[in-house]
């Protein structure tokens, strides 16, 4: 079968974006708005910061919504036209809407939740801005959502994809996380994609290095073959060397980031967590930055250092060694850690 080539989502067009040294522009940015979530998934890595959630009730240190905008107007003028809140769950700010809606008018606005907060809210976050959502479901059968989430809301997030769809969020991507305890659920939700027009599907990868249990891992290399046994087309994204399978209808991109090059070195966005700190590589926390108290210009200047410092995880920042595995770049081994509580 055919492969068919796909232009990248964030254009390699003259966007006005900063770029790092190795030629990536940023054009996005992910946003924590909260640490705080209502499920306690077993492989969750918090945006790459580990298990650090907190208390259920808001706390001093999350980002206030008028620095959240801040920050989006300043990156604006950098070029960002695409803005992700995530969290935790960022449902549990009740100033969601508001984000939202103050988000600047060139931005792509998207959400990534678990859904349970979804009936109620979906229209109300569309009239908002909000153009796009993921909702996190690694199951179809109920017991296995419960023993991975550790949450007995299964059917309230089907409730929440239904009323993100019927606000007009679609498609609705579904994130699903494949590792050792949802591997043999893969294929009913392929199908559940295709038989449910309005869902699309994103299979992730799996990683290790975040959650420290390798044990945990498959072979994602298993579920590409498969796929492509039973794709009626497939396309190949530039950004991250992802590919697509439509099978039935339905869209199944796989998000594969381990070890993986290519998929770094197309990386275009910079990740912001709840207190207030720059990112620059979801699996490192040596290399945040505060950004002090958020006025303009501390936001100018720490945005900068970050996308200047930003390097590919695998193939810069990790490097194989004689025995092809991968270990940490000497010139990085000095890095300046940072001296946040995480």
């Amino acid at each position: 079968m055919m492969t068919e080539p796909l232009a990248d989502d964030f254009g390699r067009e003259e966007t006005g974006a900063l770029s790092d040294d190795f030629g990536r522009e940023v054009t996005g940015v992910r946003i924590s708005l909260t640490d705080r979530c209502n499920f306690d998934c077993i492989y969750c890595h918090n945006e790459g910061l580990g298990d650090t959630r907190g208390p259920m009730e808001p706390e001093d240190d999350e980002m206030t919504a008028d620095e959240v905008v801040r920050f989006l107007e300043v990156v604006e003028e950098y070029g960002v036209r695409k803005a992700k809140f995530t969290g935790g769950e960022p449902m549990l700010r009740g100033d969601l809407e508001e984000i939202v809606r103050r988000t600047p008018d060139s931005m792509e606005t998207s959400l990534t939740t678990n859904g349970t907060f979804l009936p109620g809210r979906a229209e109300a976050l569309r009239e908002a801005g909000l153009e796009r959502v993921n909702v996190s479901q690694d199951a179809l059968d109920p017991e296995a959502f419960a023993e991975i989430t550790k949450s007995g809301a299964y059917d309230r997030v089907l409730e929440g994809v239904d009323a993100a769809l019927d606000a007009g969020l679609d498609p609705v991507k579904l994130n699903m996380v494949v590792f050792e305890h949802t591997a043999g659920y893969v294929e009913d939700m392929v199908y559940h994609v295709a038989e449910n027009e309005g869902l699309q599907l994103q299979l992730i990868e799996y990683m290790p290095e975040l959650t420290g249990r390798p044990e945990w891992s498959i072979d994602i290399q298993r579920v590409h073959d498969w796929l492509a046994d039973i794709a009626d087309r497939i396309e190949h994204r530039e950004m991250h060397d992802r590919k697509r399978y439509f099978v039935n209808g339905g869209m199944i991109e796989i998000v594969d980031p381990v070890e993986n090059e290519e998929f770094c070195a197309n990386c275009g966005r910079v990740r912001v967590t709840h207190e207030g700190y720059l990112k620059g590589c979801l699996n490192r926390n040596d290399d945040l930055r505060p950004m002090g108290e958020m006025s303009r210009e501390e936001i100018r200047e720490a945005y900068e250092e970050t996308v200047a410092n930003r390097v590919p995880y695998y193939g810069e920042y990790l490097k194989k060694n004689g025995s092809g595995e991968y270990e940490i770049n000497e010139r990085y081994i000095e890095a300046p850690k940072s001296t946040t509580s995480d």
